[in-house]
């Protein structure tokens, strides 16, 4: 089997059409299906199912698919790494984050870059929460990772600045004008739950100390996104412990625990960043760990 015909069968996955992988690849579709076909006979049995709308995975292709994915994004990373080593003023950087560190940090990092290096254009790849960002950057979908320390992370973790958490109410909360609040004084209040609060020895931090304080936090509504739970919280809904360099700009009141509680940002790779994704991650401990640091909406 070749790295042509796995990078093949990767692109006809994600795309879910033969007739939109040929497109992407820039073949035809015949010859598409030749490749995969060839790869199919290599590994002894099918590898796909062809339906009415789309293709799915076989048994053989789901156990498959994962390896081949590594192999093709490994190699990418690669060629990308040598030309960035190389010199190469252009090409992709891809990265991989959370969407609360996509809306609340990189904007502005992101910026800086396009305009020092305006020839390696960015390619960004969100996910809901942090569970699917380790397990995605172990299976090589970008070059770096900007997110919460991964736990038993086995390449190279570098800390580029620390979250400050706080607790999010409307302006006309009686809690919007404390200068901070003990979770014990929140037992009876209502909460918004979004599936990127922080985690501490795999337990959300909000649930540990709780418990801690006497309580099991009542949950109002539970949120995929940290932007939807702001709006929510904003709004009344319930109470929300997030990080503050998500509210600029937003209208709301944040309000600090105490005792303050802050959460470690990271960039971290499979391998040393050098060239470009190197110059990145120093962009984003100089850049980023300022935008980190601003204080919030009071």
């Amino acid at each position: 089997m070749s790295l042509r015909q796995m990078e093949y069968l990767v692109e006809v996955v994600e795309q879910e059409s033969f007739t939109r992988a040929a497109e992407a690849l820039h073949v035809t579709q015949s010859a598409l299906s030749h490749q995969i076909k060839a790869l199919e006979r290599t590994v002894g049995g099918p590898l796909l199912e062809r339906m009415t709308r789309g293709v799915r995975l076989t048994v053989m292709g789901r156990a498959y698919f994962p390896h081949a994915q590594l192999a093709v994004r490994s190699a990418r990373q690669a060629r990308r790494a040598a030309l960035a080593a190389g010199g190469a003023e252009s090409g992709e950087l891809h990265i991989a984050t959370v969407h609360s560190q996509a809306v609340g940090v990189l904007p502005e990092v992101c910026a800086r870059w396009a305009t020092a290096r305006p020839g390696v254009r960015l390619v960004l790849h969100e996910y809901a929460t942090t569970e699917e960002l380790d397990e995605q950057m172990a299976r090589g979908v970008a070059d770096l990772a900007l997110g919460p320390r991964p736990k038993d992370w086995p390449g190279p973790v570098t800390v580029v600045g620390q979250e400050r958490m706080v607790l999010v109410v409307p302006h006309g909360d009686p809690l919007a004008a404390r200068e901070s609040v003990r979770l014990a004084e929140l037992a009876d209040r209502p909460w918004v739950r979004c599936s990127l609060e922080p985690v501490v020895d795999s337990r959300r931090w909000l649930d540990r100390e709780c418990e801690r304080a006497g309580f099991t936090p009542r949950t109002a509504v539970r949120t995929q996104h940290s932007s939807t739970a702001v709006r929510m919280a904003s709004a009344g809904v319930g109470v929300l412990l997030t990080a503050a360099h998500e509210l600029r700009g937003l209208d709301c009141a944040a309000v600090p625990t105490d005792p303050p509680w802050h959460r470690e940002i990271t960039v971290f790779s499979r391998v040393e960043p050098t060239g470009a994704a190197a110059e990145f991650t120093e962009l984003l401990r100089t850049v980023g760990s300022a935008e980190l640091s601003q204080d919030a909406p009071m």
